[in-house]
């Protein structure tokens, strides 16, 4: 990655400079006991603190055995391996040493007291290991986002998705779209410096008009893509339907516990219930929601008014009802809904209408319908394209897309000048995505996410 695209960062006297000299340390592993825990140093002063804690250093990015020692008194703290790594060639871009030592409690905080105890030393902060990555240009914003979740990845979806963004699939697809701005600027600029001589080459502006047209589309169709947001966040099912029609069962059937009360009466569950659920790898979040009835009672009203907002931001809407006296869905908005007929396996059940026939005290077509909850959560995330997983990446999306559209939309009268300026704009919100320009408003927030040691 060319630093001379991020000016802010390292340039003498700047902050982000003054910041970085500093020298960090942390535990990297997570705390409480373990059979080893990894310490890691960042900072002009790595060298010189593994030099008075581990003794001779050891060759660069060659793990040493060394005794840990307490610079005050030379007492042994521990025995472990010592790692040098030299910067600008390290994660951080600057030089960083790991002591990997046991993981006992009283290991860890003697060795982090000792490393303090180095002039210049002192704890990180939350992310400020990969935020100095990122301030080296090691990294991009969106890849700093990309192993953030995967750090948070609870499922192979999302460990796939998260290692993909991480890798720089996200920031290769912004910058190709950014690159084909750049190219119609140029065509532009073009345009503007022929004109005074009268001899703008021919066809220059049509092409320009088209490759804004096909940006538009492009860009248009990314923000209508949100599988990889919903992988990210979790496929969302609510289940909805009249009282006592088995929805809190259900619940706990797909949850393989009792994540919900069941009882015989009507209006047991008043509130929202979230259950999180791994289906093919995929998160799922189903949602079990009060019964849809009329009701004098406040506190069930205000069920039933959550229950109807559930519906309507779900990706899929489960409508379950009784088999022997279906129910026509009163659900408004909803995205996807299947009708779900329960107790299908009682006599005088009838066959209506019903997307799946199940019975959640037998188990009868339970399993089918996991089967299509499964196919249906892995349709809904899946995608080959790495696409937006957060909502800054849609807002600058969104930005950069009504500046295109404002300058294809007025692509016959607007000056040549205009036009530059507003796919000017368009660069600079994509540039965004990326950490290319005006990141300082976002930099607090997304570092903050990650843990004391990354």
């Amino acid at each position: 990655m060319d630093a001379t695209l991020f000016p802010d960062r390292d340039s003498e006297g700047s902050p982000r400079a003054a910041e970085r000299r500093d020298t960090i340390v942390a535990l990297s592993t997570a705390g409480g006991r373990a059979a080893v825990a990894v310490i890691r140093l960042s900072g002009p002063q790595a060298g010189p603190a593994l030099d008075l804690l581990a003794g001779a250093r050891p060759a660069p990015r060659r793990a040493a055995y060394r005794s840990f020692r307490r610079p005050c008194d030379n007492e042994i703290l521990d025995r472990g391996l010592a790692l040098w790594l030299p910067g600008p060639g390290s994660a951080t871009g600057e030089d960083l040493a790991e002591l990997h030592i046991h993981g006992g409690p009283a290991v860890i905080s003697a060795m982090l007291d000792a490393a303090l105890a180095v002039s210049g030393v002192r704890m990180a902060e939350a992310g400020e290991f990969t935020r100095r990555a990122f301030l080296a240009g090691r990294m991009d914003l969106a890849e700093v986002e990309g192993l953030a979740d995967l750090l948070e990845a609870e499922t192979e979806a999302q460990r796939r998705q998260a290692l993909r963004q991480s890798s720089g699939e996200l920031s290769a697809r912004v910058e190709a779209w950014r690159e084909r701005l750049v190219g119609v600027m140029a065509q532009i600029e073009a345009a503007i410096d022929f004109s005074d001589e009268g001899d703008v080459p021919d066809g220059l502006r049509e092409r320009a008009r088209r490759e804004i047209e096909s940006l538009v589309v492009d860009l248009a169709a990314a923000l209508t893509d949100t599988r990889a947001e919903r992988l990210r966040e979790g496929f969302r099912v609510a289940i909805v339907g009249p009282p006592n029609a088995g929805k809190s069962s259900l619940l706990n059937l797909l949850a393989r516990r009792d994540a919900a009360i069941v009882a015989d009466t009507p209006g047991t569950t008043r509130d929202v219930i979230e259950t999180y659920l791994d289906l093919g790898g995929v998160p799922v979040i189903a949602v079990d929601t009060a019964g849809l009835r009329e009701s004098s009672d406040a506190a069930e009203q205000e069920g039933v008014r959550r229950s109807a907002a559930q519906a309507r931001t779900a990706d899929l809407v489960i409508w379950l009802e009784d088999a022997a006296d279906p129910v026509e869905p009163a659900v408004e908005g909803a995205a996807r809904l299947w009708r779900v007929a329960n107790k299908a396996d009682l006599a005088g059940a009838g066959r209506g209408r019903a997307d799946h026939f199940i019975s959640v005290r037998s188990g009868v077509g339970v399993e089918r319908l996991i089967t299509a909850l499964t196919a249906a959560a892995q349709e809904g995330t899946s995608g080959e394209a790495a696409g937006l997983t957060r909502a800054r990446h849609r807002d600058a999306l969104q930005a950069a897309l009504v500046a295109l559209d404002a300058c294809r939309d007025g692509w016959d009268a607007l000056p040549d000048e205009l036009a530059a300026e507003l796919l000017r704009q368009a660069a600079a919100e994509l540039g965004r995505i990326t950490g290319r320009v005006g990141v300082e408003d976002v930099l607090d927030r997304v570092f903050a996410a990650f843990c004391i040691g990354k």
